[in-house]
């Protein structure tokens, strides 16, 4: 449990610069550069990033029930799960999902932690999921004090909208169907 501690800290922290202090990050790019920053940025994310995936893996052999969710809690689950892809590509493809939305990604933050919260009671989804949760949480809720920085993603098109719909309830098939077994080593359905 201590490598998915780790990576969680590592990694949220990293990714909280900014709801910290988001003055002491403008001085660090000052400092260094942008693509230095962001290099060391980068890097720290991705080690926090693997401690995580390893943690995560090692904890599946002693796992520690908190809850057991019902079954039919899975249903809930994989519908809260479907506008999830939509979402993180809006947040690359400016239209009115992400005019409306404002910060697509950390909503689909949200729905993603919250909704594996509802399918699992093991300490390690949790941790892992409520940490995801609540650093969404507190982020959005920064985001009202802080400037907005633009994110890169492509140009502003009437068809992003259609793009980040059709492409992500592709990924979200492909995931239902394939990828969540093959990357997490757990059928989301039928399992």
């Amino acid at each position: 449990m201590s490598m998915l501690l780790l990576g969680l800290i590592l990694f949220l922290a990293v990714h909280s610069i900014s709801i910290v202090s988001e003055s002491w990050r403008d001085r660090q790019v000052a400092k260094l550069g942008e693509g230095p920053w962001k290099g060391l940025y980068s890097l720290a994310s991705l080690a926090g990033f693997g401690l995580i995936v390893w943690g995560y893996g090692l904890a599946r052999y002693d796992p520690v029930l908190l809850y057991l969710p019902p079954v039919w809690l899975r249903h809930i689950t994989l519908l809260l799960l479907v506008p999830v892809f939509p979402l993180l590509l809006a947040a690359y493809l400016p239209g009115r999902i992400q005019a409306a939305v404002q910060h697509p990604m950390l909503a689909a933050t949200k729905l993603w932690a919250f909704a594996h919260l509802l399918a699992n009671g093991m300490l390690a989804d949790v941790l892992l999921f409520g940490a995801f949760l609540a650093w969404a949480v507190v982020d959005r809720i920064s985001m009202k004090r802080r400037l907005p920085h633009p994110v890169l993603g492509a140009p502003p098109s009437k068809w992003n909208d259609l793009i980040a719909v059709t492409g992500g309830l592709a990924l979200y098939v492909a995931f239902v169907l394939w990828l969540h077994t093959w990357l997490i080593g757990v059928p989301p359905i039928g399992g």
